[in-house]
């Protein structure tokens, strides 16, 4: 029995022992199949087990594994000592714990892992054996913060040198090896540091402005090559001997450079890694810079469209001169510079007939003139003074550190330089300017009113005969007299309905057929003769009549729609020019909803135009009364697009409905790429949100086949007609019409005078 019982038990542990090496086969087959690396070791941390991940991961078969401590394997130069402690003590703990932890392959690269932990106890509850699970993290949580950083960072409109700041000190942190640098490489080819924190300053601050080249360092070289490019050894390196001796000084030892390019292949700028020692990168190393080149790019292409921007809002995008917002800016500096004791000239200039070129000419040779004439008046100022265009044919110059015998030479020498005709295309055309000065701080001590005194100044030249200056004076106070007298007549023309409205047409690319008409306000009084909009419509503003003479447009404009219906007219819209003023009154929808009904207009035939400063606006009032006159099936057009400082992603949200291209971008789109660049990206836009784009300003038919190529939908312009009287311009729609069908007959006629194809012969037969 004795024996039996033996021969039982005997049977019983080795059928055990068969079940347990089955299922240690089973669990280190599961554990192979695991893209985690798992890892056991005894209680002293002696491995006794590792899966295929791990060797995969480390780069340790099983066997150099086996009896070697945990700490021997993974643990790297950069490992952190205090996170290893952290995970140690997770071992008491009896549900374990995970840290991130730095460590080191087999090559000697770094890989963050994420490390969890747990301890297999006896029945005593002492430690025999422990478990660990590795995650490799180091792209899905490292580098992905890297990502999230400089998203969030753009999203909130940091500077870029902050967001440079934020991704180098980031980087710095998942790579403790290096020091990292981000630079800019502008148009022009310089270098310009965005980030670079663990750099010295003066090096940083050398690094500005030189010029990119085949021996200029790691970064002037891979910016001139446009590929990556390695100095193990600066040292030696024979493209760091300038510039090697600040960063030896500091212990950096090699360079490791990568060029960061914008979508059309342009070289924007650098990243690049410093290290302490001669070495080439590791893949860690170009994981991170893989990621940070395309975060750079983005963060770089931001700038520069944020300067693009930025010029457009404050420079004059005929002339590039500061215009009206960036030139009060200009003068403020100017002034708190002056020194005590010194003085600062202003000087008012306008165009003298400005728009007798307009009229006979045209707007085109009119923008020419603008150009040439800010040429002349830049070629007469020193780099230390400032000119910029207040909007017209308005310039300012200020002249610092000037009084008044030197303003008076220099007001003088711009007169004579003004003299010589200017030549626009094969005319000779004459060229004069009146000039007003006003002195700082003797005139006066603050911005608008030095403004005002020159303008005034001004006006006298222009009543001296014009082509000649004069200085603020005292007695030119009636001057300010009679722009309240203008402002009077302005208001009583408005009262006793003398303004008018005049049409221009508006024509579809696709058939030639008018797609509607611009209402634009003209005013003759019977004193001051007929007075252009670019000068009644600023004193409107001045004076507080603007919100008026739009609700006058607006009343004129359907009351002008119901007539030409009336007459079977088949006139499909009309836009009217609004203020920003006019929405900013929660009221409008209501005044736009009664017009419509008491001269019995269905909506769709009215357009209301808003500037770029309504899109700035964000006042919840304007933006609610856009949708309201939407919701009445009004349309909006965005008007002047491209001149102001508007956010794309704030126009994809306003219910508008047709987008119009300013004419200030047609003057040269058949001849400059810039600005045929330009319009394409406005009726890339218009067409990406599904809008109607307008092109204003056309004048010839290259500029008309351009515009139909690209796909812009509508255009108006002196090519087909300038804006005309009520009456004028029936008798153009009719005239238009005729010719409109006098081609399509005469297509017709064409089509029908084509012989007609032979017929084939008639089969044989008995009805044959």
């Amino acid at each position: 029995v004795d024996g039996q019982s033996r021969t039982i038990a005997y049977i019983r542990d080795i059928t055990r022992q068969i079940v347990r090496r089955e299922r240690m086969a089973v669990l280190e087959l599961v554990a192979d199949k695991t893209n985690r690396a798992v890892i056991v070791t005894d209680r002293n941390l002696k491995i006794v087990y590792t899966n295929a991940a791990f060797t995969t991961m480390f780069g340790y078969s099983a066997e150099e594994a086996m009896d070697r401590q945990t700490g021997e394997l993974i643990v790297g130069h950069h490992t952190d000592r205090r996170t290893l402690a952290k995970l140690q003590r997770w071992i008491d703990v009896e549900a374990g714990g995970e840290e991130e932890i730095l460590a080191s392959d087999k090559n000697g690269d770094e890989i963050w892992i994420s490390a969890s932990v747990k301890a297999f106890r006896n029945e005593r509850g002492h430690v025999k054996y422990m478990f660990g699970l590795l995650t490799d993290i180091t792209e899905s949580k490292q580098l992905r913060s890297l990502q999230q950083l400089i998203m969030g960072a753009l999203a909130d409109e940091i500077p870029i040198t902050e967001i440079a700041d934020r991704l180098c000190r980031r980087v710095e942190e998942i790579a403790p090896d290096v020091v990292s640098s981000l630079l800019h490489v502008d148009a022009g080819g310089l270098i310009h540091p965005l980030g670079g924190p663990s750099l010295p300053e003066d090096y940083s601050r050398a690094l500005d402005g030189v010029s990119i080249g085949a021996d200029v360092g790691s970064c002037g070289s891979a910016a001139w090559y446009g590929k990556p490019v390695l100095a193990t050894d600066i040292d030696s390196d024979p493209r760091w001997q300038p510039f090697k001796a600040r960063p030896l000084e500091v212990g950096l030892r090699a360079c490791w450079s990568t060029p960061i390019k914008a979508k059309d292949g342009r070289v924007i700028g650098t990243f690049a890694f410093y290290f302490r020692e001669c070495r080439a990168p590791s893949r860690w190393h170009q994981r991170i810079v893989d990621a940070c080149v395309d975060l750079s790019a983005l963060a770089i292409e931001r700038k520069e469209a944020r300067a693009q921007i930025a010029r457009l809002a404050y420079y004059d995008m005929l002339t590039g001169l500061p215009n009206r917002a960036r030139l009060r800016d200009l003068i403020s500096e100017a002034t708190e510079a002056c020194p005590a004791g010194e003085h600062l000239a202003l000087a008012f200039l306008d165009v003298d007939n400005f728009k007798d070129v307009n009229d006979t000419l045209g707007h085109s040779a009119g923008d020419q003139l603008l150009v040439q004439f800010a040429g002349r008046l830049r070629a007469q100022i020193q780099p230390g003074d400032i000119l910029g265009r207040l909007g017209g044919d308005e310039f300012v110059i200020v002249l610092p550190n000037r009084d008044a015998a030197e303003a008076s030479l220099i007001a003088s020498r711009i007169t004579d330089a003004l003299l010589q005709p200017l030549k626009i295309g094969t005319q000779q055309v004459p060229m004069s300017a009146s000039m007003g000065i006003s002195l700082y701080p003797d005139n006066a001590t603050d911005i608008d009113t030095l403004i005002q005194q020159a303008d005034a100044a001004m006006y006298k030249a222009k009543q001296a005969g014009r082509a000649t200056f004069r200085f603020f004076s005292a007695d030119m106070d009636r001057l300010a007299e009679q722009r309240l007298e203008h402002s009077a007549a302005l208001r009583n023309a408005l009262a006793s309905d003398r303004l008018e409205l005049h049409y221009q047409p508006q024509i579809r690319t696709s058939d030639g057929a008018i797609h509607g008409v611009e209402a634009l306000a003209r005013w003759y009084d019977p004193v001051l003769g007929e007075v252009p909009p670019s000068k009644f419509i600023p004193l409107a503003e001045e004076c507080g009549l603007i919100e008026q003479i739009g609700l006058w447009s607006l009343r004129e404009a359907c009351k002008q729609m119901a007539e030409w219906r009336a007459a079977g007219l088949d006139i499909p819209c009309v836009a009217v020019n609004l203020s920003p003023i006019n929405f900013q009154n929660d009221s409008l929808t209501a005044t736009v909803g009664g017009l419509l009904a008491e001269y019995g207009l269905p909506p769709e035939v009215l357009m209301l135009e808003i500037t770029e400063g309504l899109i700035m606006n964000e006042r919840s009032v304007a933006i609610e009364t856009m949708n309201a006159i939407r919701k009445l099936g009004v349309g909006l057009s965005l008007d002047d697009f491209g001149t102001g400082y508007s956010s794309l992603s704030r126009l994809a949200h306003l219910p508008i409905r047709e987008l119009k291209i300013d004419r200030s971008f047609m003057q040269d789109v058949e001849s400059d790429a810039t600005a045929r660049a330009i319009v394409t990206t406005v009726v890339r836009v218009g067409q990406s949100l599904q809008l109607t784009v307008v092109a204003e300003g056309v004048e010839t038919d290259g500029q008309l086949n351009l515009l139909t190529e690209l796909g812009c939908d509508v255009v108006q312009g002196y090519l087909y007609a300038r804006a005309l009287s009520p009456s004028a311009f029936g008798r153009w729609l009719l005239d238009h019409s005729a010719a409109r069908a006098s081609v399509m007959l005469r297509r017709i006629d064409k089509s029908l005078s084509k012989p007609p194809a032979e017929s084939p012969p008639r089969a044989s037969g008995s009805n044959g």
